[in-house]
């Protein structure tokens, strides 16, 4: 017995911990797995009875490098821990961790719990000092050669992957020729559908779409097997949204060799291992056009950016809502354009008006801080409407009917697609029925099984020949004359019941959901307003912020100009009569006044009439009376005769007079009032005679 094996030690279980790194080695290298299980014999030299000894190896097949996925290894630090374990053997370190941080925590807890450790080479105790420097040793080689290891391999993939040489899985649509270079898939039918792919999301513009088109037209996907024991067969199957955002971000279906997008440090979340997506300028080997493409690398770049844009529109706030009684036209179709969320509708009165306000409170809520964004809703539904009625005009119409002939083209494109898919299960059935025409009779198991192989593959032919014919019944409509005529009388139809007051809002907003996917709204200087149309075609337009209150009760500017050009000829009073009588009112709604002329007049440093005229001269009476040296009243009566030229300059009657030019008039000397006689005086030579 070894001098460090004591009868503690027997007492307890002896666990013999068995690991190969890959199923692959489980598979190739049996003999190193049977040098593992053989050691369980020297736990029985060392006087451990068979029934203690405890194989753990469920680990067979997952790699060293970390603990956490291993539950063999865990339960073997769990059996050390509550001290059931008398020892604990590996073959070597590098099978119970390639990892210092698992190594040196089982190390310490067998010698919190003495436990012995027992390898290929001898037995350790791991509370003596010398032991586990030495045990700390191996396990920090057993490390380093992993990386070694690891490095080397590395090293000659990246450096094979420089020169565009090292082989990677063809992506679906994409084979390898007899000289190893990546070519398209001969077979028409792979390479047609994949190249839908890339143009229904270049015409919708969402990958779901891509699927939904898909669903719809009853198309299905190419699969390539990769395990199995039909590994290398393509099946088609229904198109995923998985399938297509794979796809769209590959970039070899741009024509460029690519390694290393996806190596990024681990972040262990739970038991699982996560890899984050690298941005482009740290992929380890990018080769542009290094094989033929189904897009051109711009589209790649462009199909990314809406990618990147579509994905703020895909979350549980993004839902809409049924159309409601309230008068706020895009209830359940608006969104944040700074979070991506669905913006709520909030309604205030204004003078027996309910007015709609668009707000994006789901961050206030959760966080308490300020609300995303808060739009008035009246002016954007103005606009959204508009937009809407033009869309729907004659020439729009005409364009949708030469859409349509496109579409029509398209469908051409999907049926010989769905033929190709006929073809396929006709010649899988022709290949199944030579099969068992070929079998002899003797080999009756055989026989039965290639029948019903066979069978199984007519039924898939009446499946595929049945979608075909009813897809084709579908897609024979055409417009006649008659249908073009009906669909041109709908544009003059349509604005006339929107604006029909009697249309109620939730019809409205049904109508609008027929052309209008969603609304998104962002408000800076201006509020910038994105309609995403039904068909993925967008419209942006800008609209004007709002009025706050102050400017909501401000004056036009427009009027605020007819003032001021006013007031050069008019009083406050006589600027009040033009005013209402060209129909125009106050910022608050009301008629003009003398006193609200002149609140305007203050408000803008508009000069008023007497002022201007002062400017430019003009004299009070008194001025002009001494300037001709008369009395104001003669001045006034100057003027009243034409021979001055005056002005009332305000409403209180104050009279300003022209500035003299040419010769001064001049006032006649009049008699003193007690000189003056109101009847003639008679004459003293004329006697009063009675005729």
């Amino acid at each position: 017995m070894n001098g460090k094996v004591t009868t503690d030690h027997l007492r307890r279980n002896a666990y013999l911990y068995v690991r190969q790194s890959s199923l692959h080695q489980v598979n190739d290298n049996r003999e190193s797995t049977a040098r593992q299980y053989d050691l369980r014999r020297r736990a029985q030299a060392l006087g451990w009875k068979d029934e203690q000894i405890v194989i753990i190896d469920e680990d067979l097949g997952l790699s060293g490098t970390s603990g956490s996925p291993r539950s063999g290894f865990q339960r073997l630090v769990a059996q050390v821990g509550l001290g059931y374990a008398g020892v604990v053997m590996g073959l070597e370190v590098s099978r119970f961790a390639r990892s210092s941080t698992d190594w040196h925590r089982l190390l310490e807890i067998c010698a919190l719990a003495d436990t012995l450790i027992l390898d290929e080479d001898g037995i350790y105790d791991p509370s003596y000092f010398n032991d586990r420097l030495l045990l700390g040793l191996k396990g920090t080689m057993s490390e380093a050669e992993m990386h070694v290891l690891k490095a080397r391999l590395l090293g000659g993939q990246i450096n094979k992957a420089r020169r565009g040489e090292l082989w990677l899985k063809p992506p679906i649509g994409y084979i390898y020729d007899c000289l190893q270079q990546m070519v398209l898939d001969p077979d028409e039918q792979i390479r047609r559908t994949v190249q839908l792919v890339f143009e229904t999301f270049r015409r919708i513009g969402s990958a779901e779409g891509v699927v939904r088109h898909f669903a719809a037209e009853g198309i299905l996907f190419p699969r390539r097997l990769s395990t199995g024991p039909r590994a290398g067969e393509v099946v088609f199957v229904p198109l995923e949204h998985s399938r297509v955002l794979q796809l769209l971000h590959n970039p070899r279906y741009a024509g460029a060799y690519v390694y290393g997008r996806t190596r990024q440090h681990k972040v262990i979340v739970g038991t699982s291992a996560r890899y984050r997506k690298l941005p482009r300028e740290e992929w380890k080997v990018f080769i542009p056009k290094n094989h033929p493409g189904y897009i051109s690398w711009e589209e790649f770049e462009s199909n990314q950016a809406k990618l990147l844009a579509n994905a703020a529109g895909y979350g549980w706030d993004r839902r809409k809502s049924p159309a409601r009684e309230g008068v706020a036209l895009l209830q359940g179709i608006v969104v944040c354009g700074r979070c991506g969320r669905r913006m709520r509708v909030q309604y205030h009165t204004q003078k027996g008006r309910r007015i709609p306000t668009y707000i994006c409170v789901r961050e206030a809520i959760q966080k308490g801080v300020p609300a995303c964004q808060i739009i008035l809703g009246t002016g954007v539904d103005e606009t959204v409407s508009q937009a809407a009625l033009e869309a729907v005009t004659p020439s729009s119409v005409d364009l949708a009917l030469e859409v349509f002939e496109e579409l029509r083209a398209r469908k051409a494109e999907i049926d010989r697609l769905h033929h190709a898919q006929v073809e396929r299960a006709r010649q899988e059935a022709e290949f199944a029925q030579r099969q068992y025409m070929l079998v002899r009779p003797e080999n009756r198991l055989v026989a039965d099984t290639l029948e019903r192989k066979w069978n199984e593959k007519l039924r898939k032919l009446a499946e595929a020949e049945q979608e075909y014919n009813r897809a084709s019944k579908s897609d024979a409509y055409t417009v006649s004359s008659e249908d073009k005529q009906r669909i041109q009388s709908l544009v003059t139809d349509l604005p006339r019941v929107w604006n029909d007051p009697r249309t109620p809002p939730r019809e409205r907003k049904r109508m609008l959901r027929l052309l209008v996917e969603d609304v998104t709204l962002v408000r800076e200087k201006v509020i910038q307003i994105k309609i995403r149309w039904k068909g993925g075609a967008t419209t942006q337009m800008e609209r004007p912020l709002p009025l706050n209150a102050a400017d909501l009760r401000r004056t036009p500017e427009a009027t605020v100009e007819m003032v001021r050009a006013l007031t050069t000829e008019q009083t406050d009073a006589q600027m009040a009569k033009t005013l209402n009588a060209r129909r125009l009112r106050t910022g608050t709604g009301m008629v003009f006044t003398a006193t609200s002329v002149k609140r305007i007049r203050l408000a803008y440093g508009i000069e008023s009439l007497v002022e201007h005229l002062r400017r430019l001269g003009w004299l009070t009476a008194t001025e002009i009376a001494s300037l001709l040296h008369v009395h104001p009243a003669t001045a006034k009566r100057f003027a009243k005769e034409g021979v001055l030229r005056a002005v009332r300059a305000d409403d209180r009657g104050q009279i300003l007079y022209e500035p003299l030019q040419g010769p001064l008039p001049r006032g006649h000397q009049g008699k003193r009032y007690r000189d003056r006689c109101v009847y003639p005086k008679l004459a003293t030579h004329i006697r009063n005679e009675v005729q």
